[in-house]
């Protein structure tokens, strides 16, 4: 299997399986002298992995993160100084359940990857998908605690901003509240509605679908390039690799498609030092491809997960008709757990368009 590798300048070579023994990521590309410890990464990590609430799968992962290459540890026993050389990182799988997966070796969920797999690949791994399982995301996120560093003055936030049609309400925005519930939510009052559409979709072995929204503030303007290395292409790219992802938006998004020219157009003036000023964001901080030192907005749509304890109709590997009941321990809604992947991913593709202008222009 090819094409495990994204980015140009800061690359990330994601490795493993849901079921093996660990999975990884090499990093390569990532400038030297850039200070961390493994105690930073975890803690994007720790946002990420699962069984941390009645919402998520229960399956138990601690998904703590070694660092192996590409660093020179300081005297002090924690920091970490990269060298220039591929950073290696390895998070060890301790509670795969494979049984849990025997009825379904030759049987193709409906909504999974299992009969594309087969269809390409001419084998597929069924414990817990493989390769096309969201347990290879744990390794993004540790890229992407690099990458932030990498990125020192920008702030990466993400938010989840909708579960199934339950939207939240924007008037009530407040980011201090992202890691003060189990969705990541940043409006107070549509946790407890949440709660309980939530409990009742668990309950009926059901699963539902989400809306994240992701932003970068205090990126330099002048990131991404024509034609074909747009900032927002690879935003978009990179957000929709991510697993059960069905659509991307940047900025106002769709929404540009229902309004006139005068009201989606961001206007400009010069403020009190000479410096542009935008007096709206609809372009979610990008123009023609290009950074406008506005902030990042992206949301992605992620589908409701395909494990449901209720029959569906499919085949199996011989062709023969049958209904899958999916067992094992499953999200009723991933997309909360897509969050800190969605911020890793935005960080990532920042951190590569960062040095890549850098290269380009010689300008921070």
């Amino acid at each position: 299997m090819s094409h495990n590798t994204f980015g140009h300048l800061f690359r990330v070579t994601t490795w493993g399986e849901s079921h093996g023994p660990a999975i990884g990521c090499i990093v390569d590309g990532c400038p030297p002298g850039i200070a961390f410890s493994e105690t930073e990464l975890q803690t994007w990590l720790d946002k990420r992995k699962p069984g941390q609430s009645r919402f998520v799968t229960q399956r138990r992962e601690a998904d703590i993160v070694r660092v192996l290459s590409g660093v020179l540890p300081q005297d002090d026993g924690t920091t970490l100084i990269t060298t220039g050389t591929p950073v290696s990182m390895m998070i060890e799988n301790t509670d795969q359940r494979s049984k849990d997966y025997s009825e379904i070796a030759t049987r193709y969920r409906p909504g999974h990857a299992d009969y594309t797999y087969d269809a390409k690949y001419g084998i597929r791994d069924y414990r817990g998908g493989g390769r096309s399982s969201a347990r290879e995301t744990a390794t993004r996120v540790a890229a992407g605690g690099l990458a932030r560093k990498v990125l020192a003055n920008v702030k990466i936030r993400g938010a989840l901003v909708q579960i199934g049609n339950l939207a939240v309400d924007r008037t009530n925005w407040d980011w201090d509240s992202v890691d003060d519930n189990p969705f990541f939510c940043p409006d107070p009052e549509s946790v407890p509605r949440w709660e309980a559409y939530l409990d009742d979709i668990r309950k009926a072995g059901s699963s539902v679908g989400a809306v994240i929204e992701v932003t970068a503030e205090g990126v330099p303007t002048g990131l991404g390039a024509p034609i074909y290395a747009k900032l927002d292409q690879d935003i978009a790219s990179n957000l929709m690799s991510i697993n059960a992802v069905k659509g991307v938006e940047i900025g106002n998004g769709f929404e540009a498609a229902a309004i006139t020219g005068e009201e989606n157009a961001d206007e400009m003036r010069v403020d009190a030092d000479g410096k542009p000023v935008f007096l709206s964001n609809n372009a979610g901080g990008v123009l023609g491809g290009i950074s406008t030192g506005e902030p990042i907005v992206a949301r992605f749509a992620v589908k409701p997960t395909s494990s449901i304890l209720t029959p569906r109709q499919s085949i199996d590997a011989d062709g023969a008709e049958i209904d899958v009941r999916t067992k094992g321990r499953h999200d009723p809604c991933v997309g909360i757990r897509a969050v800190p992947i969605g911020e890793a991913m935005l960080a990532c593709t920042l951190a590569d368009h960062y040095l890549r202008h850098r290269g380009q222009t010689g300008r921070e």
